[in-house]
This record gives structure tokens, sequence and C-alpha cells, in this order.
């Protein structure tokens, strides 16, 4: 099981949050729960630039999905992959898409190609240091574009809206 199998199926399977809460609320919460199935709260591999544990990784995933999403400010699919292309990083981002292993990124990386203010937005959202949140988006950004192009190439039309993105996530997982 993937990073990002093991920290939304334990998060969402309601032990992130004292209350049952889904850090990704609502319906997306339930839909990536049910599919992932449940895992143990941990720290992830690495301490995700310093220290986010799996619930905080996991709160990133709509932030992320949001990002990929054919609307988003940032470009979609296509968009980001061309902002790690521009900074020096095509090779990593085209191992995400690819069938091969995954080239990892730093979290310097990361702020290089989605800028600190893209960062910055992330940190704020998550009420996380700038470090936390670009080594989770380091972390987490590279399996969640892999899940989203498993036959090794991004979808010609981007893809699509972030429920579009939560359907596929769900027929890949076996729903």
């Amino acid at each position: 099981m993937g990073l990002l199998d093991s920290v939304l199926g334990s998060v969402l399977a309601g032990q992130g949050q004292g209350q049952g809460q889904s850090p990704l609320g609502g319906g997306l919460g339930n839909i990536l729960g049910g599919m992932l199935g449940g895992g143990q709260q941990q720290q992830a591999p690495g301490g995700a630039g310093g220290g986010l544990n799996m619930g905080m990784i996991a709160a990133l995933a709509p932030i992320l999905m949001s990002m990929l999403a054919n609307n988003s400010q940032s470009g979609g699919l296509g968009g980001l992959l061309n902002k790690f292309q521009q900074a020096g990083l095509g090779g990593a981002a085209s191992s995400w898409v690819g069938t091969g292993e995954n080239h990892p990124v730093t979290s310097d990386q990361v702020t290089q190609a989605l800028g600190p203010d893209v960062i910055g937005n992330i940190a704020a959202q998550l009420g996380v240091g700038h470090a936390d949140a670009a080594g989770g988006v380091a972390q987490l950004l590279p399996e969640l574009i892999d899940k989203l192009t498993p036959h090794g190439q991004a979808p010609q039309g981007g893809l699509g809206s972030a429920d579009d993105i939560v359907g596929m996530l769900g027929k890949m997982l076996g729903r």
C-alpha cells in the first residue's frame, strides 16, 4: 500500500480526527475513506518536511486535487506539470505520469516550482509552517499524480473537475 492509500485510509476511516470528522469533509471524505479502508494513525515516512502527521497530509489531498482540476488557477494537471518542467524538474514530473518509479522532489524544489506564495497559501489553509506544507506537497503530489495517470499518460482534456478526480480515484481503487 502506498503513502496515499495509507494516509487517506487511516484518516478517512475516522481515526485521524477526534470527533470522527474527516479533514476532507462530508462526501469527499466518505468516498475516499470507503475506497481506501482503514489503517493506523502514524507519522508519515520521512517526516514530511519535519513532522506532518498523516492527518495533515490527508488534509492536503483535497487542496492538491483542486489544483489538479481543469478549472484551477494552476492550470490543472498540465499547468502543474509545466511549472515543474520550467523549474528544471520535468524528468521528475514526467516520472509521476509515467508507469515507472516516481522520482522524488524536495520541499525546496516544490517551493521553487509552485512558488512561495502557493506554498504559503497551502500552509495557511492547513495551519502549518511553510516547510511542513512544502514537505507534505513533495510527498503527496507525486503519488497522487501517479494514481490519476495509471496508464502512463495524462488525459488529453485534463483530469476534469475535483469531483471527476474523486470519481477516477474511486474507479481505480475498486469502487
